[in-house]
């Protein structure tokens, strides 16, 4: 599945934006003004996202990659 596919599946799913993915991480103590704080693991993202949004390992991923900068809305 594509990045995009990924965020297209997430936004059914949720109802949510890639932004609304960040305000809440903000929200929680993951990010502090838009940056992934160093100490924030992968796992603690995926357990949030699956607890919270019942989404599935590779979607929360995708959600991980957004808040980390490794991708953005326009990756492939």
């Amino acid at each position: 599945m594509s990045f995009q596919g990924y965020l297209k599946k997430i936004k059914e799913t949720t109802g949510k934006e890639p932004e609304d993915f960040r305000k809440q991480a903000e929200l929680k103590g993951f990010t502090k003004n838009g940056t992934l704080k160093p100490t924030v693991k992968a796992t603690e993202i995926v357990a949030w996202l699956k607890e919270d949004y019942q989404l599935g390992h590779g979607h929360s991923m995708a959600i991980y990659a957004l808040l980390k900068g490794i991708k953005n809305e326009q990756s492939e």
